[in-house]
């Protein structure tokens, strides 16, 4: 079982940047693919970035791609989300997501994840 907990969340202005971080509790960290998912004000909680277990692969959301940036380190235990150019529509709750069975690409469905952390509130102001 892995603990996670975000932090990096805060208010920026529009066109600034942000790094989210998020630490994992336990000494298997290098045994999950993690992944970043948002939820925005009245809408479903959405796909925004994963790494695979040794940070080999990545994917991201279309609509944050050339934008964010995930990175792993696993000697600190440590996922991080590196957010560039933020447009308003990039508000939302952020969660860490940590997957403890997929090997080699990484997953981009929720129901892939099977711990979550609790959230950081990102807001940008326009």
């Amino acid at each position: 079982q892995v603990q996670l907990v975000e932090s990096g969340g805060g208010l920026v202005q529009a066109g600034g940047s942000l790094r989210l971080s998020c630490a994992a509790s336990g000494r298997t960290f290098s045994r999950y693919a993690m992944g970043w998912f948002r939820q925005r004000a009245g809408k479903e909680r959405e796909f925004v970035a994963a790494i695979s277990r040794s940070g080999t692969y990545k994917t991201y959301a279309d609509s944050v791609k050339g934008r964010f940036t995930i990175s792993r380190d696993n000697a600190k235990n440590t996922v991080y989300l590196q957010m560039n150019s933020l447009r308003h529509e990039d508000t939302a709750v952020y969660y860490c997501a940590a997957d403890s069975s997929r090997i080699g690409y990484p997953g981009t469905g929720m129901d892939q994840y099977n711990y979550w952390g609790q959230g950081t509130q990102v807001t940008v102001s326009s």
